[in-house]
């Protein structure tokens, strides 16, 4: 038997605007990371799966190398990125071979072979002949021989794969056992019936919200460890950086967003892009952490992001961020109950909690409430007991008059859940007034135990039963 060692990692580094994240995307096989021709786009390192050329890794992108060492921003980013080749097993080294080697070119050249880091010299931007006289300037680092190679027309994989062959882990053999037919069967037959529910997916949970309201802190407080960068500056994160972690044997994917702000306020292209990339985020989700200021409740942008997450379908939790700061905790909490009921009376009982997570404080309460509604969110109604609610509902409640005769509800079932959706045959749909409409799906709440998540409402005609 052949037992697979552990997953290569490789880390794409270099200064900034050398092509970085162009590469990163053409290894993902996706548009992940934010391009730009503006230096510094990439600020936090990311990891995603990468393949060429049959080859399978983890690829990480990482922020343009700066040869700064105080307290600004640019410093924490190249911090960020000398963790991240830290943990990578080999290093891509990207030099603009159109630009020439740099003096930042050297010193990071020199840095690398001090750290003794295994390391691949990638010549990029190698499409022309222009590229020629800085490709062969490339042996000056001492990092062995460039590959010359295009990020973004995909010229030169081919000498990538090459490259990174010699670092892809080997398979290493495994001791065999004495083989048990009937043992095996039984296992077989036992993993077939259970391996659904041995195997949790991943929980994504995504962290959105206002800029500079914490979303970045409360990761890092999540994950115990500073993996996004944090800061005063306002728009911090432009990437959306999502993080494997498992919490009480859970697995979950955890996200870091952009800020939304105000549509008519963002009028950069980098901006406009890390927006389409938090909204990509929104709709993959399965729970969304609404990301509040404890001084300024739900305000009308916090209000537009809590719509458009219920929109979607997901199921949303509102954290109040910096509850340590608050004087009067208890006028907060009226006035935030007071702004739900007022402004999302669609979607009743969205669980709150408050935390801080610059200090760490209650953030199980957090998590424990992102479950629950997760719950809440994949929860099935067997149909017999959808019925029997909605004989009583229609029987507390007769459904309206329509040209003198009364409108027939004749059968409900739940057509899938994440978010709850349900299938109503009515004899009349159109005809059918949204004011009972939104008493049935009240009463779906209260009675069928569903809060706080959305709830579809399908209207179908029918004149039987359809499932006689």
């Amino acid at each position: 038997m052949i037992k697979a060692t552990h997953r290569l990692t490789v880390a794409i580094i270099g200064r900034p605007n050398v092509g970085k994240s162009t590469l990163f995307n053409r290894l993902v096989g996706k548009k992940i990371a934010l391009v730009d021709d503006q230096p510094g786009v990439t600020r936090d390192w990311r990891a995603a799966d990468g393949r060429v050329g049959g080859l399978e890794f983890t690829v990480v992108d990482t922020a343009g190398l700066e040869d700064v060492f105080d307290d600004s921003l640019e410093a924490r980013m190249r911090r960020q990125t000398e963790r991240a080749v830290e943990r990578a097993d080999v290093a891509l080294f990207l030099i603009d071979a159109r630009a020439g080697v740099t003096a930042m070119d050297k010193h990071f050249g020199a840095w690398l072979r001090k750290a003794g880091k295994p390391t691949i010299l990638i010549a990029n931007k190698c499409e022309g002949a222009a590229s020629r006289p800085g490709l062969i300037e490339a042996f000056e680092l001492g990092l062995g021989e460039p590959v010359p190679l295009s990020a973004e027309h995909g010229e030169g994989m081919a000498d990538l794969v090459t490259a990174l062959e010699p670092f892809m882990p080997k398979d290493e053999p495994e001791e065999e056992e004495a083989f048990d037919v009937d043992a095996a069967e039984a296992e077989v037959r036992e993993e077939g019936e259970t391996a659904a529910e041995d195997e949790p997916k991943a929980l994504q949970l995504a962290i959105v919200g206002r800029p500079n309201v914490g979303k970045s802190t409360l990761l890092n407080a999540l994950v115990q460890e500073e993996r996004v960068l944090t800061g005063p500056e306002a728009g911090m994160t432009r990437d959306a950086i999502a993080v494997e972690w498992e919490w009480n044997g859970r697995p979950i994917r955890l996200v870091d967003t952009a800020g939304l702000r105000k549509r008519a306020r963002v009028d950069e292209k980098l901006e406009k892009m890390a927006n389409q990339d938090t909204l990509r985020v929104i709709r993959m989700a399965h729970v969304v952490v609404l990301l509040l200021d404890a001084d300024g409740i739900l305000d009308k942008q916090d209000l537009t992001i809590a719509r458009l997450v219920i929109e979607e379908g997901r199921a949303l939790v509102i954290a109040l961020n910096k509850w340590d700061a608050v004087q009067d905790k208890n006028a907060a909490l009226r006035r935030m109950s007071d702004r739900l009921q007022t402004s999302l009376p669609q979607v009743k009982g969205i669980p709150t909690v408050a935390i801080s997570a610059l200090k760490g404080q209650k953030l199980t309460d957090l998590l424990d409430a992102v479950v629950t509604t997760y719950g809440v969110w994949n929860r099935r109604i067997p149909t017999s007991q959808l019925n029997r609610w909605l004989a009583d509902m229609t029987d507390s409640h007769p459904p309206p008059l329509v040209d003198g005769r009364r409108l027939k509800i004749r059968y409900m079932t739940q057509v899938k859940s994440r978010p709850p959706t349900f299938a109503l045959f009515v004899s009349k749909p159109v005809d059918l007034p949204e004011h009972y409409s939104r008493y049935l799906v009240n009463g779906m709440r209260e009675h069928l135990d569903l809060p706080g998540v959305p709830i579809r409402l399908l209207l179908r005609k029918g004149s039987t039963n359809p499932f006689d």
